[in-house]
C-alpha cells in the first residue's frame, strides 16, 4: 500500500512522539460523526447516572445534560466502526507501526462547552504496558480545536523517558504530575487544528488536556491501537478472554502468538483503585490536580 505520512511526517512522530495531520478525514464523515453525538447526546437526556455506553460529566443533571465520553463508539456506531477500518485511519498507523494492527480500544471523548472536564497529565502505557512500545493513539477532531477550548496536549520526547508513577499512597490514580517529574510546563505543545484533522499519539507520551473554557463543544474520537506483536504484560488494565479472543480485534494484517519484546521501562497499574473503570473517576484519587475541574 502507499504511504499516506510523508518521510519527513514519519520523522517527526518517531522523534518527537507526536503528530498532527490537517483534513485527514473528509466531511462527509464528520457530518455522520456530528449526527451520531446527537443520537447519543438524546440518549444522555435522559439519565441520571453513567452507564456501560455513556459516561457523564459531574456537573450533568436531566435537565442539562452533559455527556463527557461515550465508551467504546466502535460497539454501538456502525459508523465510528466503519471509519476505524478505513484507510483515513488504518493508513496512518501502517506507515508508524507497520502492517500488522490490533484494537486496543475507542472512546469519544466530549467537551461540553464551558464545562468539559479536564484529563489529568498521564501516559497511556501506564494504563496498559504490553512487551514492546509500538502503541499509538489517533484522535479525530470532530470540531475546531483552539486553545480555549481544551485541546490535547503533550510533552515532545517524554515517550523516549521513563514511565512514571501514577500512583498516589501505592495506589493506582491514573495522573501524574509533571512538575514533581522533572518536566517544563513550558514545554508543552497544544495539538490544534481544524475539524477533520487527526492527532496522533505514543503510546508513552505524557499527555493531557484542561477544562473547555470556550462556548463551543470539544469532541474527539480516539482510536487505540498497537502492534500485533505487542502484548499485554499481566496486571495491567487490558482484558480479554484468551488469544482466540484476542485475534478478533486485528484491524488489519496478520495476527501472531510470538510477543516482541522490547527493553523498556515499564510499571504495573495495580492496585486499582476501588471506583468505576473510568480515567476521569480514576484520577480523582489524585490529592494535586494539574488542570482545573469544573464547578
Amino acid at each position: 500500500m502507499p504511504e499516506v505520512l510523508s518521510p519527513e511526517q514519519i520523522t517527526q512522530y518517531n522523534d518527537h512522539g507526536y503528530l498532527v495531520v490537517e483534513n485527514q478525514i473528509p466531511p462527509e464523515w464528520i457530518t455522520q460523526l456530528r449526527d451520531e453525538i446527537t443520537r447519543f447526546e438524546t440518549e444522555a437526556a435522559g439519565m441520571t447516572q453513567s452507564n456501560d455506553r455513556l459516561d457523564l460529566e459531574d456537573t450533568h443533571t436531566p435537565a442539562e445534560p452533559r455527556l463527557r465520553r461515550v465508551k467504546l463508539p466502535h460497539m454501538i456506531s456502525d459508523v465510528v466502526r466503519d471509519l476505524m477500518v478505513s484507510d483515513h485511519i488504518l493508513g496512518p498507523a501502517r506507515d508508524l507501526i507497520g502492517p500488522d494492527l490490533r484494537l486496543h480500544t475507542t472512546k469519544l471523548n466530549m467537551k461540553s462547552a464551558g464545562y468539559g472536564a479536564a484529563v489529568e497529565w498521564h501516559q497511556d502505557y501506564a494504563f496498559y504496558p504490553h512487551t514492546n512500545d509500538d502503541i499509538l493513539a489517533i484522535g479525530v477532531l470532530i470540531d475546531d480545536m483552539a486553545a480555549e477550548n481544551g485541546p490535547l496536549m503533550v510533552y515532545p520526547e517524554s515517550h523516549k523517558g521513563p514511565v512514571y508513577d501514577h500512583h498516589v499512597d501505592g495506589v493506582f490514580a491514573g495522573a501524574m504530575l509533571p512538575e514533581e517529574n522533572g518536566l517544563n510546563p513550558d514545554d508543552a505543545v497544544q495539538l490544534t487544528g481544524p475539524a477533520g484533522s487527526i492527532s496522533i499519539h505514543h503510546g508513552r507520551i505524557v499527555h493531557g488536556s484542561a477544562l473547555n473554557t470556550s462556548d463551543q463543544p470539544r469532541r474527539i474520537l480516539f482510536f487505540e491501537m498497537m502492534a500485533a506483536d505487542a502484548f499485554p504484560i499481566m496486571g495491567s488494565m487490558t482484558r480479554w478472554d484468551g488469544i482466540e479472543d484476542y485475534d478478533t480485534r486485528m484491524l488489519c494484517g496478520q495476527p501472531t502468538k510470538s510477543p516482541r519484546l522490547k527493553n523498556i521501562p515499564l510499571r504495573i497499574p495495580q492496585p486499582q483503585p476501588d471506583v468505576p473503570i473510568s480515567i476521569y473517576e480514576i484520577q480523582k484519587g489524585m490529592k494535586k490536580r494539574a488542570f482545573d475541574t469544573a464547578k
